[in-house]
């Protein structure tokens, strides 16, 4: 009995987590709010699907109610490959047809009422189309990774590859279900509560939410906006970050702003530091010219100081800290 107790206080606080979590996104304003509804929809399907496990095991759901749980991943899964595509591919607005990857779920949530759960058509409705559904998906987002790798920061790429991780470890428990390798069917709920807060944590870290850095503020998220466009014209236009010695002032001065107001506007908008933003162009430019058959030739260093780096140990710090490779090896891959 003290088990049972044990267990159940257990998977609930992964829930609980879960949906905080889920919820805190699909509400969240700051940021790329793109990504952060497809990543709370990923969070929602598959806490709906841990769920259903959880209240299924202490009290037993009617037939609807076991379909409603399983709906979950059948939003949760494109959410996986579509958030994919907005961080790595960095597709600010998504054309009709990617949401067409919803259509399953519409169709099965029509269908709820009339699914039958019993006997071997249970098994093979809630777990083998269930796993194979998120295999699809899976497999398509790890592909676009590995499409990406060159293109997106280190940092973007860990974080990806750490949720597809997750979801993965989430899909071989299911198909061990599938196959009855499972000892115990509620130790999947304990192990989503584990990962959950083991992703909570990553995920503040990964945003270093600070509330209270600019609680005194009085740049309204309007005017963080509006300067933050005048920022990138600077740096995609004027393409100011090839200057060396650039600094806040230096913007301070060009836009007429207060340099705690230009920090404030990109770290809300892009969720970067100043020099995080100004290397993260400097090393796009860099990885431009790395892959120019024009610039094969051209030293490292060269092409440190033509993007702005005063030196060409600082130069290759951040770039690897960014691409994962050394400039030379970078260059030997993309042209190979």
């Amino acid at each position: 009995m003290l088990t049972n107790g044990i267990i159940l206080v257990l998977a609930s606080l992964g829930l609980a987590q879960g949906l905080f979590l889920s919820f805190y996104l699909l509400t969240l304003k700051n940021g790329d709010r793109k990504a952060n509804l497809f990543l709370g929809l990923i969070l929602l399907g598959i806490t709906m699907r841990i769920g259903k496990s959880v209240l299924n095991y202490y009290v037993p759901l009617v037939e609807w109610q076991k379909n409603i749980g399983i709906s979950g991943i059948f939003f949760a899964s494109p959410s996986l490959y579509l958030y994919g595509l907005t961080i790595l591919e960095k597709k600010k607005a998504l054309s009709d047809k990617y949401y067409l990857h919803f259509i399953p779920f519409a169709f099965f949530l029509f269908l709820i009422p009339f699914v039958p759960r019993n006997g071997r058509f249970e098994a093979l409705w809630n777990y083998g189309l269930v796993v194979f559904f998120l295999l699809i998906y899976l497999v398509l987002s790890f592909g676009l990774l590995y499409r990406n790798q060159l293109k997106v920061s280190k940092r973007v790429l860990q974080w990806y590859r750490t949720i597809l991780l997750g979801a993965s470890l989430i899909w071989f428990y299911y198909l061990g279900n599938l196959f009855d390798f499972t000892p115990h069917y509620i130790s999947g709920p304990i192990f989503y509560t584990f990962l959950i807060y083991s992703f909570s944590y990553l995920f503040l870290n990964r945003h270093k939410f600070n509330l209270e850095k600019y609680s005194r503020s009085k740049l309204d998220k309007d005017s963080s906006k509006g300067l933050f466009q005048k920022i990138k014209v600077l740096f995609e236009v004027e393409e100011i970050f090839l200057e060396d010695g650039i600094s806040l002032q230096t913007i301070s001065e060009k836009l007429n702003a207060k340099s705690r107001d230009i920090s404030q506007a990109i770290n809300e908008n892009r969720q970067q530091n100043f020099y995080e933003f100004v290397n993260h162009h400097r090393i796009e430019r860099a990885e431009d010219l790395l892959r120019s058959t024009k610039h094969k030739n051209e030293k490292i260093a060269t092409i440190a100081y033509e993007v702005g780096f005063g030196n060409v140990t600082s130069f290759n710090v951040a770039f690897k800290k960014k691409t994962g490779l050394t400039p030379s090896s970078y260059r030997k891959k993309a042209t190979s």
